[in-house]
């Protein structure tokens, strides 16, 4: 592991002695997580890995398996799946909670499923794509948890596609839902910005054939500016929850709240505290998009370094009222082996400051660079030969 810090950087970067210390927050929420994308900084964080059940955030799973079928060309927009009779006799009046009123024998396609389960939060809608995607639900329950373990979610399991209580079978935690969720923004945004910030959705009708049209219950919708996602759960077991981002002049955050008492309490607390996300913490910018920061060594290349560029604009988070000393380091694998390909991630940006802990950035590789040929290959050997 190579490691480097720099001293003409760093001097760059030291605004003076520390003037104050991280901005103060308290909840009445069992369990809070807020973190912001933009920097990897933690800024808040209170009990963030206790198990707890995931209610409808489950449904967070179900959205992202789906935009990332449909990222693939695996799954499209416009497909329609057929409600099952016995499906919808299960997810069917007041028992079975959230529902986005299907009908039995109803053709329906992946983009109203998706605004059902994201704007409505129909348990309904998620069995019938869960079954029309993988064939059954539990079929989709494995695609669910072999994407958990592939994002990391280690604290995070899933026993089926809406959150419905099954006993213990399903939890997760605070943070693995903040990792779920910037997943989801980060790898299909598209798809993100195209459900997630959708106020309402019209679909089903009552007895009297009226239209019903239900408001999607993200609490900080409209109330938050850059709010755009995510999704509420609540169940007797776990309480009222939400998981929650918003962007601000380039800053993403993700908050995270379980545990919380009362319907309206999620609403007041979830406003409040993506308020002071944005209002107690600033971000101070480091690099531009494609800046280069350093060059590295490259091992059996046809060159022999690799500059190292920012892959987005670069910002370290901190106190609104701060001035802190930073520590800026740079660390990779090296030398890093070719073949290399241009926008490859290869090295790594670690931030700390006395607020904060480390932020760590992602640097990716400037240009491509090939495999050595065979001379190039002895050249290098006989290089590293002799020191």
């Amino acid at each position: 592991m190579k490691t480097s810090i720099f001293a003409a950087l760093a001097f760059a970067l030291v605004a003076g002695p520390v003037t104050a210390s991280a901005p103060p927050y308290s909840t009445e929420a069992p369990i809070a997580y807020m973190k912001d994308l933009s920097s990897g900084a933690v800024l808040y964080s209170k009990d963030p890995n206790r198990r707890i059940p995931p209610a409808s955030l489950a449904k967070m799973m179900t959205a992202h398996i789906a935009f990332r079928l449909i990222q693939r060309g695996e799954l499209k927009l416009d497909q329609k799946f057929t409600v099952r009779p016995d499906t919808w006799k299960r997810w069917h009046g007041p028992s079975a909670g959230s529902t986005m009123f299907l009908s039995p024998g109803e053709e329906v396609s992946v983009e109203d499923l998706l605004h059902g389960i994201v704007t409505l939060s129909g348990n309904d809608a998620c069995v019938v794509l869960a079954e029309g995607i993988a064939g059954t639900e539990e079929a989709f329950v494995a695609l669910m948890n072999e994407e958990a373990k592939k994002l990391g979610m280690a604290n995070s399991h899933f026993g089926n596609s809406n959150g419905w209580p099954d006993e213990g079978v399903s939890y997760v935690t605070a943070k693995d839902l903040t990792t779920l969720a910037a997943a989801t923004v980060e790898q299909t945004p598209g798809l993100y910005k195209r459900f997630y910030a959708t106020p309402e959705f019209t679909w089903g009708q009552t007895m009297g054939g009226s239209a019903i049209t239900q408001a999607n219950r993200n609490p900080i919708l409209g109330k938050i500016a850059g709010a755009d996602g995510l999704k509420t759960g609540h169940t007797e077991e776990a309480g009222y929850g939400f998981t929650g981002s918003a962007e601000q002049n380039g800053r993403r955050l993700i908050m995270v709240l379980a545990g919380l008492s009362t319907y309206n309490g999620r609403i007041s607390e979830s406003v409040r505290f993506m308020d002071w996300g944005f209002k107690a913490w600033k971000a101070q910018p480091l690099f531009k998009k494609g800046q280069e920061i350093e060059k590295a060594p490259v091992q059996m290349g046809s060159d022999d370094e690799v500059g190292l560029v920012a892959p987005k604009n670069l910002a370290v988070t901190l106190p609104r009222t701060a001035s802190s000393d930073m520590t800026v380091r740079l660390v990779y694998n090296g030398p890093i082996m070719a073949p290399i390909k241009k926008g490859q991630k290869i090295a790594e940006l670690v931030v700390s400051t006395p607020d904060t802990d480390p932020q760590i950035m992602p640097l990716v590789a400037a240009n491509d660079v090939d495999k050595a040929g065979f001379f190039g290959r002895l050249w290098n050997g006989l290089m590293s030969l002799f020191g």
